[in-house]
């Protein structure tokens, strides 16, 4: 049974632990102000979905990295708690301390979990798994596909427990980036790979963002989605869901995950079904995994 809503959060927090060259956050520090007005606006945010009434599915998908900052693991252990939060997942590179799940509602916690190479190695990553697993908690791991890591993505597949989905996301910066003999070595790691390495055709289409789901930041405004910038209201309306109903991507295209996995006409809500949020395909069994590695 899918929740009423999926929510992503994406507060002011703009740091991260881990150096990698791509990414404009990489080592970045904020003062301590910054990250005080990220803790309010997160407890802004709990203290709200905790006065709703209905069944809700939480994303949380910062600029950086949040668990290294003990307000997002409070925020996840409260929410998990919650009667009406279904899931609460978040975007994470692994590398915090995890005995705060010890505290949750492991059923209702989901992490999405990112491979970094140049910044960790499968034995450490692999070991963090482990410890998720123990916990209780649903977990999906992945990496960039980019081609000088093909080798170690297959030594992530194989360190990994073979119940953890592993996903690919396709490098999309350079057209035809993948040759044939490419994208099936990556399929073998990833079967659903094919959807990620696409830029699939939005303009005009139905999508659920905007309708069922929706994104939240900091200041409580409510957007369809990540990639559509436009405010439809804010969560410090008293009728905030009337914001709220079908429409059409004004988009030219959708090639992100977080995204496109809302557009109707693609039909991967069956696939994920109560595993949308931390990105685990509902049919990943024992038996379908052994098939796909």
């Amino acid at each position: 049974m899918m929740p009423d809503y999926h929510i992503l959060y994406r507060g002011p927090l703009s740091s991260c632990n881990y150096g990698c060259t791509y990414c404009p956050f990489a080592k970045r520090d904020e003062t301590y102000a910054q990250l005080e007005g990220d803790r309010q606006s997160l407890e802004r945010f709990v203290s709200w979905i905790e006065l709703q009434d209905r069944s809700l599915s939480i994303l949380f998908t910062p600029w950086g990295e949040a668990l290294v900052r003990t307000w997002y693991q409070q925020a996840i252990t409260r929410l998990s708690w919650m009667p009406h939060v279904r899931r609460v997942a978040i975007q994470t590179n692994l590398a915090s301390r995890l005995a705060w799940l010890e505290d949750c509602q492991p059923e209702r916690i989901g992490l999405w979990s990112t491979f970094h190479p140049t910044e960790t190695s499968i034995e450490r990553f692999g070991n963090q798994v482990l410890k998720v697993l123990q916990s209780g908690t649903r977990i999906s791991v992945g990496c960039v596909g980019l081609k000088e890591h093909f080798d170690l993505i297959e030594q992530l597949r194989e360190a990994i427990p073979r119940e953890v989905y592993v996903w690919i996301n396709a490098y999309k910066r350079e057209a035809n980036y993948y040759s044939p003999a490419d994208v099936e070595r990556l399929i073998a790691v990833d079967p659903h790979f094919v959807t990620n390495n696409t830029r699939h055709e939005s303009f005009g289409e139905a999508c659920f963002a905007g309708e069922t789901s929706f994104t939240v930041d900091g200041e409580g405004d409510i957007r369809r989605c990540h990639f559509v910038g436009d405010v439809i209201g804010s969560i410090e309306d008293a009728d905030w869901e009337n914001c709220l109903h079908a429409r059409r991507c004004p988009n030219t295209n959708c090639g992100c995950h977080i995204g496109y996995v809302h557009l109707k006409r693609l039909q991967l809500y069956p696939l994920y079904q109560e595993g949308l949020a931390e990105r685990i395909p509902a049919d990943w069994s024992p038996s379908r995994k052994a098939r796909s590695t």
